[in-house]
């Protein structure tokens, strides 16, 4: 019998995860997702309130970020099955905000700055509704996509490191473009995981998308701040 109809007779796919695990997974990460928007939120509203952020310089900033995120990364995924690990996932959003704050503080003090962050808001939205979308109608195994998507986003992170130094507009923009491109393919590579039955927890799942969309919205908020502060 064809392995694909007998997958579906006996509500297994492939790898031996059952159709109603798999949409427990999917269904638990998109509540956990929503919910990790919360402390982003908040992050970034006391970031920004405060002017935590401001007081440290590029270079300092850079250091804590990638300490903290790395940190916290470290500690997920070590608490991942444990009752810990949502909590720690949250608490990794509200530094996460609180990191963005620098970046949406200088565009709220542009001319339609709230208005620019809507916009990057409602992009980032969209751009995850479609590849939500796509990665439940897409048939192809995408599993090759990882490797080559992991090395563009390091590819990324050193050209980030390095324009700290530079100081280029040019190659900011570039970088901000080419991580859409590249986060907005991590987002579909994820949820077909999920749906694909390869990626079981969900708080891995969670974190993963996460990163992304908090990638894209960045790269779009530093795109539309950059053309905002050429209109004014």
């Amino acid at each position: 019998m064809d392995q694909s109809l007998q997958a579906a007779r006996t509500g297994f796919s492939g790898t031996g995860v059952s159709v109603d695990q798999r949409n427990r997974v999917l269904r638990n990460t998109y509540w956990l997702l929503a919910l990790s928007m919360v402390p982003t939120v908040l992050g970034a509203w006391l970031g920004v309130s405060t002017g935590i952020t401001r007081s440290m310089g590029v270079g300092m900033s850079a250091i804590v970020f990638l300490a903290g995120a790395f940190g916290f990364i470290y500690a997920i995924e070590k608490l991942k099955n444990s009752a810990a690990g949502v909590p720690v996932l949250l608490a990794f959003t509200f530094f996460m905000g609180l990191m963005l704050s620098r970046l949406i503080g200088s565009v709220l003090g542009l001319n339609n700055g709230a208005g620019l962050i809507m916009t990057a808001f409602t992009g980032t939205g969209l751009i995850f509704l479609g590849m939500a979308s796509l990665s439940s109608v897409i048939k192809r195994d995408l599993s090759a996509m990882g490797k080559w998507l992991f090395i563009g986003a390091i590819m990324l992170l050193v050209a980030g490191l390095a324009n700290i130094f530079l100081q280029s507009s040019a190659l900011m923009i570039t970088i901000a473009v080419l991580a859409i491109g590249i986060f907005s393919a991590f987002i579909l590579y994820d949820l077909k995981r999920v749906q694909d039955g390869e990626e079981t927890n969900y708080i891995t799942a969670t974190l993963g998308v996460y990163l992304s969309l908090y990638n894209v919205f960045q790269s779009l908020l530093a795109i539309l701040g950059f053309a905002g502060s050429n209109d004014d």
